[in-house]
């Protein structure tokens, strides 16, 4: 029976309960990125304190003002760092070209924290992957607090690459030399408490599925969340658990297994008009990307006798490119 909600799953076994807790957490995994595209993981080994510090260093840079905020602007649409501000994006456009309501969220962005061979991370089919961080001066704790939380979901990153590599009936190391230089970015987004009525149409974040290979999101338990369209097209919530992350499969995964893994439609809806103060609500997005170069095509386990591949053979980069445009709204501009 295809699941229709999101399921919960301790992968604590991958690493204690030796090959027989690789093989189940796999076939567990495997199972929810077949049916509805995300889970819920526990056992994951990242300490409350590193998510409770990320938040409280992120909470005090967003109640900043809006000018403070805007010294770290992000430059371009194509350049997926800094600060990005109510209004400039619209993530159902990576699915709809005609969705116009812009998000009802702020958002501030990193990635690589680490260097690379310098030219690699230069080199032209690099593009904007490594541009240099836009770290704010205020508050001084927030660049230690997300480069540390950064590095900790890179690694958990990894080991999930590995359980995926399983679950879909490869050698656990297959992602390995894709993801050694990744591209990944983490966003911090800030979904204000809502003293207007929003725009007709208008949500926190619209319908979208995510872009690169996974997702890692820490979230708040407040009025307005996310939610997930499941295989009977029914919008269910997704479970906030303590001590547990939200995991999704994006875009290029599920080029990756000929779309036998879904990459689901999620969005965050607004809170009741009631829930005043009480809605503001933040989460911790951390978005997994191959290296630009990593080649997507179809996984042969993943083609039946007599099928064909669905996709293109594409490379990350290029394909994160052309959504990171799609979705912009306009160019942010100063407040």
């Amino acid at each position: 029976m295809t699941l229709l909600s999101v399921p919960v799953i301790d992968i604590g076994a991958y690493w204690k309960a030796g090959g027989a807790g690789k093989r189940d957490t796999a076939a567990a995994v495997d199972r929810a990125c077949r049916d509805i595209g995300f889970l819920v993981i526990s056992g994951h080994d990242i300490a409350t304190e590193l998510v409770e510090e990320t938040y409280a260093a992120s909470r005090k840079f967003f109640d900043l003002p809006l000018e403070e905020k805007s010294r770290v602007l992000q430059p371009a649409p194509h350049i997926s760092r800094g600060y990005t501000p109510l209004g400039s994006e619209a993530v159902a456009r990576s699915r709809d070209a005609s969705a116009t309501a812009s998000d009802i969220n702020e958002t501030l962005i990193i990635g690589p924290i680490d260097p690379v061979d310098p030219a690699y991370a230069s080199a032209p089919a690099a593009g904007a992957h490594f541009a240099a961080n836009l770290w704010p001066e205020e508050p001084p704790e927030l660049r230690p607090a997300l480069s540390r939380y950064y590095r900790a979901m890179s690694d958990l990153a990894q080991t999930l690459m590995r359980i995926f590599a399983l679950g879909l009936g490869l050698s656990e190391s297959f992602f390995d030399d894709k993801i050694d230089r990744s591209i990944s970015r983490l966003r911090i987004r800030n979904y204000p408490a809502q003293t207007t009525r929003p725009l007709p149409g208008q949500l926190r974040a619209g319908a979208h599925s995510d872009y690169g290979s996974l997702t890692i999101l820490a979230a708040e338990d407040k009025p307005g969340g996310l939610q997930v369209c499941n295989a009977a097209g029914d919008w269910v919530d997704v479970p906030i658990i303590p001590g547990c992350f939200i995991v999704n499969i994006g875009d290029l995964m599920a080029r990756w297994t000929n779309d036998a893994w879904v990459s689901t439609l999620h969005r965050v809806v607004n809170p009741p008009e009631e829930a005043g103060a009480e809605s503001r609500r933040m989460s911790l997005v951390f978005f997994h990307n191959p290296n630009y170069d990593a080649p997507v095509a179809c996984i042969p386990t993943c083609l039946k006798p007599g099928e064909s591949p669905k996709y293109d053979p594409t490379t990350s980069g290029e394909h994160l490119r052309r959504l990171f445009l799609a979705t912009q709204v306009t160019a942010p501009q100063q407040g």
